[in-house]
């Protein structure tokens, strides 16, 4: 599937973002537990300004990365929504939306995320995390969705 990128979920959960001096936790056997990884679907990502916050709009040309991406945003939504911006493998932002309300609405080719807040400060900063992600896209990094610390889809 060309449309999809494996991460490693055993460190921070972003590829070369491992936790450094930290081998992986033994088994009850005494065997160290593999790595684990995730198929994420690549996706076309838009971050815009709204009422009361921002919306991530997350759209996939092909059918299976957009079934997969759909999937795993109903089975995870309604916990915690983060956004993580990474230039060659690094993380070089990573906004936690814990200041508001995030929402999942599916979309025919992907899905969108609304993050909001009743909270005049709380939805400037929500806002200030559209424009800084925003931002770092248009000057070349690439981003991740994240729904409960599993990403969701990246670009």
């Amino acid at each position: 599937m060309t449309n999809t990128m494996m991460m490693d979920r055993t460190g921070m959960q972003m590829p070369g973002m491992g936790v450094p001096g930290m081998t992986p936790t033994p088994t009850p056997t005494g065997m160290p537990v593999g790595s684990n990884y995730l198929m994420v679907p690549r996706c076309t990502m838009k971050f815009e300004k709204c009422a009361g916050g921002m919306k991530v709009v997350c759209s996939c040309d092909d059918p299976m990365a957009c079934s997969m991406m759909q999937n795993l945003c109903m089975m995870l939504q309604g916990g915690t929504c983060s956004c993580c911006c990474m230039m060659n493998g690094m993380m070089v932002c990573c906004c936690n939306l814990t200041m508001g309300m995030c929402k999942c609405e599916m979309t025919k080719d992907g899905c969108t995320v609304t993050c909001t807040s009743g909270d005049a400060n709380c939805m400037k900063m929500i806002q200030c995390c559209c424009d800084c992600m925003a931002g770092m896209m248009a000057a070349g990094c690439t981003c991740c969705l994240m729904m409960n610390n599993t990403p969701v889809c990246c670009c």
